[in-house]
């Protein structure tokens, strides 16, 4: 019996290594938010549509790994300068590096593509529609980011700001969640019960995504490599966790959805600024980090680009893609490099 029980030991000890590799974890991220966003299109057809879709579904899952981050880096108040950074990175990167490249390489018009034998909206109604709803998102990521900038002026974010900053951000999901709750009204339309199958599914990625996101930071805090290294977590957080950002808007570049593309990119900041900072500040007071005032000052400005570009052209080109890359090569540049 002891032979056995050994053998047992020994093969859930290898198993732990196994799963204890970083590329393995990262495997696992990646496989994880994959399954997360399989999902995530499959419940467009079960009551949420459109930019509601890509603007209170999408970023709880392609943002839970920063939530997981925020939370796991509050077991020691001194985090909170990695959070801020890897917050900044992350929106950042999904409004410059990923939003440019699906406006080069991907279709670059807001419009929805419908059933040509359904007679409801006509794809200009779409177009005004999304534009308006990816305007009014891109109007509340000022609102986050901005109000951070403002309550971080002093160099920390107390318990107080924390409050301010959760309390916009449940008020701008509660907005969505009776937007939806009217739509269906409207159309007549309930939620499939399907959709528990899909939660499931779901809740179960995200608990994988949280044990590859805990067991990557606790390999990072442990390894002797200078690339590697804790000082650049927030940094290299930051651009992982952009991946499942990174596959939406490939897929849905792919298929034509550009205002899915743009408001899930949008979106998923609403989770970083103000959620994830929030919720830190709340149980940890933040110093604010040197590079803070210039991450802002990026962010708003692809915001700016990106809803002139809406405004006026309803889509944004080629030539603004180009120009968001070239600022995600900034970024990089002060960040990093200088």
């Amino acid at each position: 019996m002891s032979f056995y029980l050994s053998r047992v030991e020994s093969i859930i000890d290898n198993i732990q290594t196994y799963l204890d590799h970083p590329l393995m974890l990262l495997a696992i991220f990646a496989a994880a938010s994959f399954a997360m966003i399989w999902r995530l299109h499959a419940m467009e057809s079960k009551g949420f549509e459109g930019t509601v879709l890509g603007t209170l579904i999408m970023p709880y899952c392609s943002g839970f790994a920063n939530l997981v981050f925020a939370y796991v880096m509050s077991s020691s108040a001194g985090n909170g300068g990695l959070v801020i950074e890897n917050s900044i990175v992350n929106n950042a990167t999904n409004l410059t590096l990923i939003l440019g490249l699906s406006a080069v390489f991907g279709s670059a018009a807001i419009i929805q593509k419908g059933n040509p034998r359904k007679k409801v909206k006509t794809p200009a109604d779409f177009h005004r529609i999304n534009r308006l709803n990816l305007l009014f998102t891109l109007i509340a990521l000022f609102l986050f980011t901005g109000t951070l900038w403002a309550l971080a002026k002093d160099g920390v974010l107390d318990f107080y700001d924390g409050l301010v900053l959760v309390g916009l951000f449940l008020f701008w999901q509660i907005l969505h969640v009776f937007e939806v709750l009217k739509d269906n009204i409207r159309k007549n339309k309930a939620f499939h019960w399907t959709i528990v199958i899909d939660i499931v599914i779901i809740a179960a990625s995200a608990y994988c995504i949280y044990f590859a996101v805990d067991h990557l930071v606790g390999w990072v805090s442990k390894t002797e490599n200078q690339f590697f290294s804790f000082a650049k977590l927030g940094w290299l957080s930051g651009v992982l966790m952009v991946l499942p950002n990174a596959f939406i808007a490939m897929y849905y570049a792919y298929i034509g959805r550009q205002d899915i593309v743009l408001s899930s990119q949008i979106g998923d900041g609403h989770i970083c600024i103000p959620m994830c900072i929030g919720l830190f500040s709340l149980f940890n007071p933040i110093r604010v980090p040197d590079f803070f005032q210039t991450g802002t000052y990026i962010i708003l400005g692809a915001g700016a680009v990106l809803f002139l570009s809406i405004a006026l052209l309803g889509r944004v080109p080629r030539f603004i893609g180009a120009g968001l890359i070239g600022g995600y090569a900034f970024f990089l540049y002060k960040g990093l490099i200088q």
